[in-house]
């Protein structure tokens, strides 16, 4: 075989290059996974630090990987990661200006270079299943950045889209690399043989520090300035369960063989959220968070400036302490939250689609509860009766 026989990259070896795309930047030194002559020319679908680094992934699995194409909705993350891939790899990059695309539809003209048989794509998440449509409708094999979509709608397409590349003998790999890390195949076949006994449960977490943000800069307009901040924007990232937290709960879906039959999810809309881009969006019910519930009915008129009064009124407390103030309607249908984050203040307003909230607090003016109390009383049920486990040691205020 040639290096121009393009045609002849297989499915398997796109598998091999691809795997080690999404387990180069996890294992040093991944190894060299295809020994064949053929080039594989990569075109790469969002140039910022995750797409230029899956290009260097790619470069550093196999000699005969070329980089040939780049795309990006702004020009300059175009010609930053042609710098860095050029100084990186001198002699395998092949990017003419004429294979340079720019703006929304940059995909489409990745997408339609003849040189290109293997697609990464690292654009904004958001805006995944369009590219891996298109790619597979090009007929190119892609290896797709998680999380795959952000929405239902996205995911039905990436599925729709899947069942057309088997049908053109196409591959498609996502960039869950912990399906690739050799400690973590060893742990599962270990958990799949039985060795810890039946998986009956399981709890994942994901803890880090913070992320870059890019600064507004005169003439960027907002639809530029969120794609670049993407990660801050559920319209584009899906949020960070969705984002970064797929590889956890990829781990737990893995571990247990199956996937879920229902989910329950709790949070805010946005959840995080840079100190620049307005400071975190959300109340984090710990053991400090003290919880005050008003026993009388209030007013529901009232806004945050009428119910911080009712806090210090009735309640005799500070609106401004950190606490979560809770307040009941007189019907008994919709509940308000009061809470002051050093910044401002919260006020979040549930109400019922049917029924009432019947388990209040009665007595005295103000009851105080503990985070797993209130989660019950939020959602309808008998508070008191949610019994915790009793505390060992009590956590300072």
């Amino acid at each position: 075989m040639t290096d121009d026989r393009a045609g002849s990259f297989t499915r398997r070896d796109f598998c091999k290059t691809a795997a080690a795309v999404s387990v180069a930047a996890v294992i040093p030194g991944g190894g060299v996974f295809a020994q064949g002559s053929d080039k594989f020319r990569v075109g790469v679908i969002g140039c910022g630090g995750r797409g230029t680094g899956a290009a260097i992934d790619c470069l550093n699995a196999d000699p005969a990987v070329e980089i040939v194409a780049l795309g990006d909705l702004v020009p300059d993350r175009v010609a930053s990661s042609l710098k860095t891939l050029t100084g990186k790899f001198p002699g395998r990059v092949n990017v003419p200006a004429s294979r340079c695309f720019t703006g929304f539809d940059n995909y489409l003209g990745v997408c339609s270079c003849p040189e290109v048989n293997l697609i990464v794509t690292a654009a904004p998440p958001g805006f995944r299943p369009i590219h891996l449509k298109a790619a597979i409708d090009a007929g190119k094999h892609v290896f797709m950045e998680k999380p795959v979509a952000v929405d239902p709608v996205g995911v039905r397409s990436v599925i729709a889209t899947s069942e057309l590349a088997a049908q053109k003998g196409l591959a498609i790999v996502a960039g869950t690399q912990r399906r690739h890390q050799q400690l973590y195949l060893e742990m599962m076949k270990r958990v799949q043989d039985g060795q810890i006994g039946e998986i009956v449960g399981a709890q994942c977490y994901w803890n880090q520090g913070d992320l870059w943000v890019k600064q507004r800069e005169p003439n960027m307009t907002e639809i530029e300035w969120q794609c670049r901040n993407w990660l801050y924007f559920t319209w584009t990232s899906g949020d960070h369960i969705v984002e970064q937290h797929v590889h956890n709960l990829d781990v737990v879906h893995w571990a247990m063989g199956t996937l879920p039959k229902n989910v329950v999810g709790m949070g805010g809309r946005q959840v995080r959220v840079a100190q620049s881009l307005g400071g975190p969006r959300v109340i984090a019910l710990t053991a400090q968070v003290r919880v005050l519930v008003a026993v009388a009915p209030a007013d529901f008129r009232c806004g945050i400036d009428g119910l911080a009064r009712r806090v210090r009124q009735a309640l005799a407390d500070d609106p401004f302490g950190g606490a979560v103030f809770v307040f009941r309607n007189r019907r008994g249908t919709a509940i308000k939250l009061l809470a002051y984050d050093g910044q401002g203040f919260w006020l979040c307003h549930k109400r019922l689609s049917q029924g009432r909230f019947r388990h209040w607090p009665t007595g005295q003016a103000g009851q105080t509860l503990v985070a797993h109390e209130l989660a019950v009383l939020l959602a309808g049920g008998d508070w008191s009766a949610a019994a915790g486990a009793p505390v060992w040691r009590a956590v300072a205020a």
